[in-house]
Parts: C-alpha cells; structure tokens; sequence
C-alpha cells in the first residue's frame, strides 16, 4: 500500500510567526520563568505584565494560591531588569 504524499510549489512561503514589541516579549517572558502554578496564579490575578506586579507587595503576592517562596526572587529579578519592583 502506496501512501499519497501532497505535491508543494516550490515558491510557497515559509510561516512568520507576528513580530512582537520588544516590551512585549519582556512581559512575557516574566512569566515564562515560573512554574505552571505560579502562571496561572498571577493569571488568574489579572498580573500579566510586569508594571501590574510592581503594583503588589510581596506579601500580597505570596498569598495568591500557587506563589512560593522560590517564586519571589524570581519576579524581584525580573522587576529590577525592567527597573521596577513590589510595592512596599
């Protein structure tokens, strides 16, 4: 039994994947360094950009259901790189 294969043009176009701002990509990337429950946590939260995390204390943070302690310096490193950081 033969299988068929599809037949591409040689010109088709590669997908690009949309292009994004860099401070968009930064945003991202903060939650991209924690854990699932962590993510979901600030998620969950209404917290997905790094300016709206400047607007939490750490104890505030550290009570969302899926933040631990390991879970802190993390979100500090990633405040100070962007030249933020919690709220005291």
């Amino acid at each position: 039994m033969e299988l068929e294969t599809e037949t591409l043009p040689k010109n088709r176009k590669r997908f690009k994947p949309e292009i994004m701002s860099k401070e968009k990509k930064s945003n991202e990337n903060f939650l991209s360094l924690l854990g699932t429950p962590a993510k979901r946590a600030l998620e969950n939260n209404g917290i997905d950009t790094l300016e709206k995390l400047s607007k939490f204390s750490e104890k505030e943070i550290l009570q969302f259901h899926g933040i631990g302690k390991t879970t802190i310096p993390k979100l500090t490193d990633a405040l100070k790189a962007k030249g933020l950081s919690f709220k005291k």
